[in-house]
């Protein structure tokens, strides 16, 4: 080989690599379906490796809870269309400060967007704000908020391409057939204000919708209407025949839209999908049927007996499960992932809905823990064992154990070394965290029982190397792209 080609190497090797990058960062194909990335976890993974499920999957849509900035760093370049929420708290300051919108505008939307950066096409005001369980607290400051943050959009030029909406919680209707629908009588004048805003911005109106939280509420809820592809009980309204609540809550929302004058507003499904541990019904098979009956449903462009061929677009909630989400909900609300918190897929999902049996692609290159879990030793006194379990469960994510939980029936002493494991990753394996006043045993043995998995955390510390080995190498890359192309 002769110097010449030597001495080229190194650059066409650049070469490839910039190439590479170039590639793996084109816009992705618009989809109907998306997915809500939450991180209310002890061990989220890495932003960066998130982003690479998201691309390895062709999941393009994300809809974020806040704006997060490692998470929008790491989705710069990836053409994933990103929808950014505002939190509840922020709204009041918002709706009053046109130069709070304006910072909140600059800080996470123009600072992240631009050439190379993120695609960002929606902002949500609020996490449903007019949740009946919130009274009026929200009611006043959304609206307001919504027109400052369309402004301040407005004012560097992205108000045609960053639309604001709002994420609405189903209990804004009133529970009734479709045909008859309308909103509680409280937010009638709330959703005419807002109906018109985005009937005049040309944005869609988000409803989180939940079939499960439908069927574990209410006792005379038929369980087949809850899922797709037909069912024994459907509902029958006036011309239009309803076989599952997921076709009956949109039409419910359009026209309860119309009531208020607003009838061509665009509905979107800001959150739905099922949970796979922590209550009956929740499982990894309901989960599936579920979640595949969903996709094939909006793939299939069948819409919906009032609009009917009109594509039903929908953010599958969630990514990944959150092990420090409130329980308030349900010992489920931690579950909702078609991943685990690891980026470990659940179950085969196909994202096409074309009826393949695809095993979706789990994380990679996650850092874990070493294969070591914390146990309750089995001579110990069950009263002393079951009050140590109740400690570690105060701060540790002990749901699996819970009423029909997938750790429900594995009985003592194996309840109290799910718990004492929980708390030992939790606490990064610390030595210490496996006392328990004696109780708890250090065992390189997976404990694991059946279906109930005894979890290993995620290294805190190669996180933060690989997010800022990734930051490193993205600069670098992009530099070198920026000045390639000038």
């Amino acid at each position: 080989m002769g110097a010449s080609m030597v001495l080229f190497l190194p650059q066409l090797l650049l070469l490839l690599l910039l190439l590479r990058f170039h590639l793996q960062h084109l816009p992705m194909g618009v989809s109907a379906l998306g997915f809500n990335w939450g991180y209310i976890s002890s061990r989220p993974l890495p932003p960066p490796i998130v982003v690479r499920l998201l691309k390895s999957n062709g999941i393009s849509k994300v809809k974020l809870f806040d704006a997060n900035r490692d998470v929008l760093s790491a989705l710069r370049g990836s053409g994933i269309e990103v929808m950014i929420g505002i939190p509840n708290e922020l709204l009041q300051n918002i709706a009053f400060s046109s130069a709070a919108a304006d910072a909140w505008v600059s800080t996470n939307l123009t600072s992240f967007m631009g050439k190379g950066g993120a695609n960002i096409r929606y902002v949500a005001v609020g996490n449903e704000p007019f949740l009946s369980a919130y009274g009026t607290r929200y009611q006043n400051f959304t609206y307001p908020a919504m027109k400052n943050i369309y402004e301040s959009i407005s004012k560097v030029g992205l108000g045609n391409e960053v639309k604001v909406t709002v994420p609405c919680n189903a209990d804004v209707l009133l529970n009734t057939v479709p045909s008859k629908a309308q909103f509680r009588p409280d937010m009638k004048e709330p959703m005419r204000q807002i109906a018109g805003f985005l009937a005049g911005t040309n944005a869609p109106l988000l409803m989180n919708i939940y079939p499960f939280l439908s069927l574990t509420s209410d006792p005379n809820f038929p369980e087949d209407f809850a899922f797709f592809g037909g069912s024994s009980q459907t509902l029958v309204d006036g011309q239009n025949t309803y076989r599952n609540s997921l076709d009956a809550s949109i039409d419910m929302t359009l026209t309860a839209l119309a009531g208020v004058g607003y009838p061509n507003v665009q509905v979107v499904v800001g959150e739905i999908g099922w949970p796979t541990d922590g209550a009956p019904y929740a499982n990894v098979t309901m989960a599936q049927k579920f979640n595949q009956g969903l996709v094939k449903h909006i793939m299939s462009k069948q819409g919906t007996p009032l609009r009917p061929g009109v594509v039903i677009e929908a953010y599958l909630f969630g990514l990944l499960d959150e092990n420090q989400k409130s329980l308030l909900p349900g010992n489920f609300e931690r579950h909702w992932g078609v991943f685990t918190f690891d980026g470990q897929a659940k179950y085969p999902l196909d994202l096409s809905g074309e009826g393949r049996n695809m095993e979706l692609k789990n994380a990679d290159n996650v850092a874990y823990l070493p294969s070591r879990w914390c146990i309750a030793n089995s001579n110990g006194e069950e009263s002393f064992l079951l009050r140590n379990a109740q400690f570690a469960c105060e701060t540790a994510d002990c749901t699996a154990l819970a009423d029909g939980g997938t750790c429900s029936r594995i009985g003592m002493p194996n309840n109290a070394s799910y718990a004492f494991n929980s708390y030992y990753q939790l606490n990064q394996q610390n030595e210490s965290s496996c006392s328990f006043n004696g109780l708890g045993i250090i065992t390189f043995l997976d404990p694991s029982v059946g279906d109930c998995r005894f979890l290993i955390g995620i290294s805190k510390s190669a996180q933060e190397v690989c997010c800022n080995l990734y930051y490193l190498l993205l600069m670098v890359a992009m530099l070198i792209y920026l000045f390639i192309s000038v």
